[in-house]
C-alpha cells in the first residue's frame, strides 16, 4: 500500500517523538537505578525505554493519526477547559496502564501497583506527556518546519535564498461566505485548506501561511533546475478537491474552485516581529507571484506560471503550457513573460 504524503509525514513525526522520548526515559531510568544501590543501572535504562514506548506510542499515534476521527473532531468543538480535561484524563489512564505493564514485563515478581506513584515515574511520565503534546500543538500552529528552523537558529540572521512560490486563491469565496454564514464558511475554509495541504505534502511543498481565503506554498531551490512536482501541484490539489466533491456538495452545496500562480526567484528569509515572531519572506519574488494571481483573475486562466520558473522545470506528463501576452508588473521595467498551464 502506498502511503500519502500526509501519512509519511505523520509516521516520521511519530518515529522521532518516540525515539526522543525513549532516549530521555532511558536516561531517567538509569539515573533512578544509580540512586538505588540495589538496582542495575542498565536494567533501569531498559525499563525506562519499554515503559516510554508503552506510553508514548498510543498517545502520539492518537494525537497525530486520530485527529481525523469523528470523536476527535467533536472533542475539539468543546470548550477549551472541557477538551483539556478530557485529554488529561486520557493521558493519566494511558500512563498508569503503561507504567503497570512496563513493570510487569520487566520485574513481575516484585511488582506493586503503589510503586507507580512512589518512584517518581508517574510524575516524570506526566511531565513528558505534557511537554510532547505542547510541542505537537506548537508545531501544528506554526508548522513543524518553522519550529525546527526557529530552534536551530537557521534564520536568526537574514539569509538570501532561491525559492519557488505557489499562491492559491479560492474562487467565489464572497458568495460562499454570504450563503453559508461565517461559522460554516470557516468549516469550508478548513476543508479546502486541508485538501491544499494534502497536495502540498504530496509535492514536497512547505505551507508558508494562510491569508483569508488564500494559501501560500513554497519550495527551497537547491540548483538551477527545479522539480516538476511544483508545476503539477495545482493539479494534484484540484484532483484532491474533485475526489471530495460529494462531501463538499453534501455539506456546502458545491465544491470550491481556485486560481493559482507560480513564480520563483531570490528572496530574503528571516525572523520578523516583536510580541509575536514568525519567519517571513521578503523580496520582489512574492510581489510578482501576487501580481500573477491577479492576472489569473483578469485573464480567466486558472493556473499561471512565470517563464522564469517554467524554463527551469520539465512539464509534468499530461500538462500543457500556453504562452500568454507579457505582463506589466509595477516596479519592474521589463515586462514579465508568463504562460497558462492546462490539463486536457
Amino acid at each position: 500500500m502506498t502511503l500519502t504524503g500526509r501519512s509519511r509525514r505523520r509516521w516520521r513525526l511519530i518515529f522521532w517523538i518516540c525515539a526522543a522520548s525513549a532516549t530521555i526515559s532511558a536516561w531517567f531510568g538509569y539515573r533512578v537505578a544509580m540512586s538505588a544501590a540495589s538496582q542495575d543501572p542498565l536494567f533501569g535504562a531498559v525499563t525506562g525505554v519499554v515503559t516510554s514506548l508503552l506510553i508514548t506510542v498510543p498517545i502520539v499515534v492518537f494525537e497525530l493519526q486520530g485527529q481525523d476521527l469523528a470523536v476527535s473532531r467533536r472533542l475539539r468543538r468543546l470548550p477549551l477547559s472541557v477538551y483539556f480535561a478530557a485529554r488529561v484524563l486520557l493521558y493519566v489512564v494511558v500512563i498508569v496502564v503503561g507504567l503497570a505493564l512496563g513493570r510487569l514485563l520487566t520485574d513481575r515478581e516484585s511488582f506493586r501497583l503503589a510503586e507507580i506513584f512512589e518512584s517518581g515515574g508517574f510524575t516524570f511520565s506526566i511531565a513528558m506527556a505534557v511537554i510532547a503534546n505542547a510541542g505537537i500543538e506548537i508545531g501544528r500552529l506554526l508548522g513543524f518546519g518553522t519550529v525546527v528552523s526557529l530552534l536551530s537558529g537557521r534564520y536568526a540572521r537574514p539569509r538570501r535564498e532561491q525559492r519557488a512560490f505557489l499562491m492559491i486563491d479560492m474562487k467565489g469565496s464572497t458568495g460562499f461566505a454570504e450563503r453559508l454564514g461565517p461559522e460554516r464558511f470557516l468549516d469550508l475554509l478548513n476543508d479546502f485548506f486541508r485538501d491544499v495541504a494534502d497536495g502540498a505534502l504530496e509535492c514536497g511543498a512547505e505551507i508558508h501561511k494562510y491569508v483569508g481565503d488564500e494559501a501560500i506554498l513554497t519550495w527551497r531551490l537547491a540548483g538551477p533546475t527545479v522539480d516538476s512536482d511544483m508545476l503539477a501541484c495545482p493539479f494534484v490539489i484540484r484532483d484532491r478537491i474533485e475526489e471530495q466533491q460529494d462531501a463538499y456538495r453534501r455539506h456546502y452545496g458545491s465544491a470550491p474552485g481556485f486560481r493559482a500562480a507560480l513564480h520563483c526567484g531570490e528572496i530574503v528569509t528571516g525572523q520578523i516581529g516583536d510580541v509575536r515572531r514568525e519567519i517571513a519572506f521578503v523580496g520582489d519574488t512574492l510581489n510578482v507571484a501576487a501580481r500573477l494571481l491577479d492576472a489569473a483573475r483578469e485573464t480567466g486562466n486558472d493556473v499561471l506560471v512565470s517563464d522564469e520558473l517554467l524554463s527551469r522545470a520539465a512539464l509534468p506528463a499530461g500538462i500543457l503550457s500556453r504562452s500568454l501576452p507579457t505582463l506589466e508588473v509595477r516596479g519592474r521595467e521589463a515586462r514579465l513573460a508568463i504562460a497558462a498551464l492546462d490539463r486536457p
